[in-house]
């Protein structure tokens, strides 16, 4: 196995295509695992962290640019950006460690395409966009666009996410993630959700966007939830029409971390009270 630590896209994008089992990595904090239980060795170790387009975090006109191998910490750390999507910030803070979080990332999380990933649904309600680097230039593309399966994205052998670009929020919106797990730290999560809502000048929803993770292969929108509550109030009425909409979409596995119908039901809790929290910081719920 060699290690390169390549300092442009350029470079890297060379570099990986230079061997059919080079792999880059942002953190290695699921990569170093994966080996140690028996999956084939890469021939060449690309990390990211030195290529400053990729681990900068910037304010826009119109929104934000986050690069995909930014340390999570980085972004916790980011009051401006704590203060425009606190979901999206609380998400990332769960993965791992304090000490895991100085290498794991929004682009390694994506990337390694677990369904449990805590960060996804958080980025998925936002909208956020991947720009994706290959040997034919850049593209971008919806982040709920790449993985499509447990350990499988939509990536060519020879792309990896750049950077994350994520557009401002309208007034009077904000999100909220939250995820069960049998334990208060350093777990999996059995259930996430996520969800992002804005209020009208009466305090009724706007418009919301629900995500669902742990439940199905990949992260699950659920449309019937996010139209129960758009014109309404966010009351116990509305609020009950999500946690039903959102315990019908979850198709769960069952394991010996919960039952199929277990997950179903956390699965409306949960995203019931993250509607709940969001309403909350986007200026109101009844």
């Amino acid at each position: 196995m060699r290690y390169s630590a390549p300092t442009s896209v350029d470079e890297a994008v060379g570099l990986l295509s230079s061997a059919p089992t080079a792999r880059v990595f942002a953190g290695a904090t699921d990569m170093i695992p994966q080996i140690r239980t028996g999956r084939p060795e890469p021939e060449v170790m690309i990390d990211l962290k030195r290529i400053e387009r990729l681990v900068s975090v910037a304010k826009t006109a119109t929104g934000w640019t986050i690069g995909a191998a930014t340390p999570t910490s980085h972004l916790t750390a980011n009051a401006d950006l704590v203060a425009a999507f606190p979901g999206l910030v609380e998400a990332a803070g769960l993965i791992g460690s304090d000490q895991i979080q100085n290498r794991s990332s929004l682009g390694g999380n994506l990337c390694n395409a677990s369904p449990a990933a805590d960060s996804v649904p958080a980025m998925v309600v936002n909208g956020l966009r991947a720009v994706i680097a290959g040997k034919d230039g850049e593209r971008t593309v919806s982040v709920a666009d790449i993985p499509t399966g447990p350990g499988q994205t939509s990536l060519a052998p020879d792309e990896f996410v750049v950077e994350f670009e994520l557009d401002d929020a309208p007034a009077n919106t904000a999100d909220a993630y939250l995820r069960m797990t049998p334990r208060t730290e350093m777990d999996i999560a059995v259930v996430g959700a996520g969800a992002r809502v804005t209020l009208d000048g009466s305090g009724n929803c706007a418009s919301a966007t629900i995500a669902l993770g742990a439940v199905a292969p990949t992260v699950v929108r659920v449309p019937d939830a996010e139209a129960a509550l758009v014109g309404q109030p966010i009351n116990d009425e509305t609020l009950a029409a999500v946690a039903a909409a959102c315990s019908a979409a979850a198709n769960p596995i069952e394991d010996k971390r919960g039952t199929i119908a277990y997950r179903q039901q956390v699965a409306g809790v949960l995203a019931k009270r993250a509607v709940r929290k969001a309403a909350e910081r986007a200026g109101g719920a009844s």
